[in-house]
């Protein structure tokens, strides 16, 4: 694409935007509208057809665990805890940690459901057993 055919961004960023919905409690995805493909981390530009053309949209938050690993920290410092890989209903695959559930008893298949939790520093997507 040449310089003359890039659009010319006025609006905040992509991950900006992600974080202010977060901020209210929402998660929200991008889905190019070239290609209707649904689009996670935030980008500018659709990682399968390269289109500017993104729209943010509500994910059902359904999906399924991919992958586990439990990171083991000492007891005074929170104990061991989980890190997911998990398969958005949607198509993407997102980083996060399953809630509710003891760490060893987080499953490669699990179903589980997104939710923003908002009790740290910095608001965050996570899961729970479905």
């Amino acid at each position: 694409m040449s310089e003359a055919n890039e659009p010319v961004f006025t609006q905040p960023g992509p991950d900006k935007v992600y974080q202010e919905y977060l901020q209210k409690g929402q998660f929200y995805i991008q889905r190019c509208n070239a290609c209707q493909s649904h689009v996670y981390y935030p980008r500018a530009l659709c990682s399968h057809c390269g289109s500017y053309d993104m729209a943010w949209v509500e994910p059902s938050g359904r999906g399924v665990v991919y992958a586990v690993s439990v990171i083991n920290r000492r007891a005074e410092k929170g104990g061991p805890y989980n890190v997911v890989l998990v398969d958005l209903e949607e198509g993407p695959r997102m980083m996060s940690r399953v809630e509710g559930v003891g760490h060893d008893a987080v499953k490669i298949g699990m179903s589980v459901k997104a939710r923003v939790d908002t009790t740290g520093e910095k608001p965050m997507v996570v899961f729970d057993q479905e």
